[in-house]
């Protein structure tokens, strides 16, 4: 079960829930692939909607492998993903908001 409030998201593929975490690792690992030199940069590119099927893709799987599973981005590409493209948009869309959320609450 994905907890939110760590930035976990889930995603069902191939009938399996897996959750996705934008860890360190990951961002850095999305960074090169899509050639963004900065985070904000990178959040701006997905939230103006300039991003593609590849970079949909790429983000999907930094996720996944930040929440622990072992899947490669072509094992994601060929993936049943249930909901299809939207809710990978979706999903993709939920844990990038999730992971740079301001804190609610206290200090």
């Amino acid at each position: 079960m994905a907890n939110p409030y760590a930035g976990e998201v889930t995603l069902e593929l191939d009938g399996s829930l897996h959750v996705l975490k934008l860890t360190l690792g990951a961002l850095a690992e999305l960074e090169a692939e899509l050639g963004e030199g900065d985070l904000i940069s990178l959040v701006q590119r997905f939230e103006s909607g300039r991003f593609s099927a590849s970079d949909l893709l790429a983000l999907l799987a930094a996720g996944l492998r930040g929440g622990g599973a072992q899947i490669s981005r072509d094992a994601l590409a060929r993936a049943e993903i249930s909901g299809g493209p939207m809710q990978a948009a979706r999903v993709a869309a939920q844990l990038l908001a999730l992971s740079f959320a301001q804190p609610q609450g206290g200090s």
